[in-house]
């Protein structure tokens, strides 16, 4: 994964979502820390290729690479890329004919294009076939996007009220996150009840809270058997690097003790939700968990490592119960830190918690910003994207 482009650029990761709330594939945007910078496609691909193999299969194998690089973007057009790499082209590049030979044969790879922004003039009839969808914001829209004769694409979005607007005027997909800021529940709106998985594991979060014995913890999860194999299944997943396979609660309890326990119930919790609508958060919630993690590697304290996972895997959990912090934490059990920075926005893990949501804008400008004030360097946070990104497949 090391690879000498990743000092030199700002990543940021999206989800593609479809009309059924599936996420089909995640985009990647590069963007140069320095305009004169020279990048190597060969480079890019170097460092990608750990998170989406060539002839690998499924969601989480597929990625959309958005290259804020001319350069950088004519050199990945000629260097042959996996066919489960899909590349953003930029409607004005469509007139350069010498792009033309590269363009048709990523298509004969089986290479998806996708036409970026309104041409300002009709493209060629040979290339147009080359293109599978069209990826366009809202001021592309505006400037009658709604004429490209492609599925369509919706970038840019953030919040559950923009992506369902975007469905409704007829997207075929939107690059963005259903989310932003913090949930704010309506006036008076009642206290929604949670659902029956997730208070189990709730009640399970608390009871190893208080240290109570495994016997007891037993009988909770045997409340819903489905959560116990799904617990099991995470342990026993790649990403956590167990070398013995877990065969039982128990057996999980004695390997890893209450305090890791914990940590994995609260990756539980943040899947465990049945609501369609809720994939795209609960998608993003454990790449936060992971990422935060990953920034968190050169700790010398254990336990905050643990609690800067829970941090970002939480720091989407009001949207999925529509509560605020406020309210929810009050069930829920976490470490101080963990509160500080969900509820009050301050302490140790709040820098660290923007620097994701800077990734998750593509934002290079918040990037840099929250970069400086951690001290990290770019290639170091890139790395870390890149190994969370790879963990989020192997658990999913």
């Amino acid at each position: 994964m090391n690879s000498p482009i990743l000092g030199a650029v700002a990543l940021g990761y999206a989800p593609l979502i479809d009309r059924q709330r599936q996420v089909t594939a995640t985009r990647l945007t590069v963007i140069p820390l320095r305009p004169d910078a020279k990048l190597e496609a060969v480079d890019l691909l170097t460092a990608v290729s750990d998170i989406w193999p060539a002839g690998g299969s499924g969601s989480t194998n597929q990625a959309i690479l958005n290259i804020a690089s001319e350069g950088l973007l004519e050199g990945l057009l000629q260097s042959a890329p996996s066919s489960n790499l899909s590349i953003e082209l930029p409607a004005f590049m469509t007139g350069k004919a010498e792009l033309a030979p590269a363009l048709l044969a990523l298509k004969k790879n089986g290479n998806a294009l996708l036409l970026k922004g309104v041409p300002s003039a009709p493209v060629p009839a040979e290339l147009l076939g080359c293109f599978k969808s069209a990826v366009l914001d809202a001021d592309d829209e505006a400037r009658g996007g709604n004429g490209i004769a492609l599925p369509k694409l919706i970038s840019g979005l953030r919040g559950a009220a923009d992506v369902d607007a975007a469905f409704q005027r007829g997207a075929a997909g939107v690059l963005g996150w259903p989310f932003a800021g913090g949930y704010e529940a309506p006036a008076n709106a009642p206290k929604p009840d949670l659902q029956t998985d997730l208070q189990v594991i709730v009640e399970l979060m608390s009871r190893v809270e208080q240290g109570e014995d495994i016997e007891r913890l037993e009988q909770t999860l045997k409340r819903d058997p489905s959560l116990a194999f799904k617990l099991l299944r995470y342990m026993n997943s790649a990403a956590f690097g167990l070398t013995v396979e877990v065969s039982s609660f128990r057996h999980a309890i004695m390997l890893l003790g209450y305090s890791r326990l914990k940590r994995w119930l609260a990756l539980l919790l943040i899947t465990a939700s049945k609501d369609h609508a809720m994939r795209p958060i609960m998608h993003g919630a454990l790449r936060r968990g992971l990422l935060m993690e990953e920034l968190a590697h050169g700790m010398d304290d254990a336990e905050m490592r643990d609690e800067m996972f829970v941090c970002g895997l939480f720091s989407l959990l009001d949207h999925m119960i529509k509560q605020p912090f406020a309210r929810l934490l009050e069930s829920i059990p976490v470490p101080e830190r963990v509160r500080q920075a969900l509820v009050d926005g301050v302490g140790p893990y709040q820098p660290y918690l923007e620097l994701v949501r800077a990734i998750e804008n593509e934002s290079v400008w918040d990037y840099r910003s929250s970069a400086e004030q951690l001290m990290l360097g770019a290639e170091e946070i890139n790395q870390c994207v890149l190994r969370a990104l790879a963990k989020a497949a192997q658990l999913e």
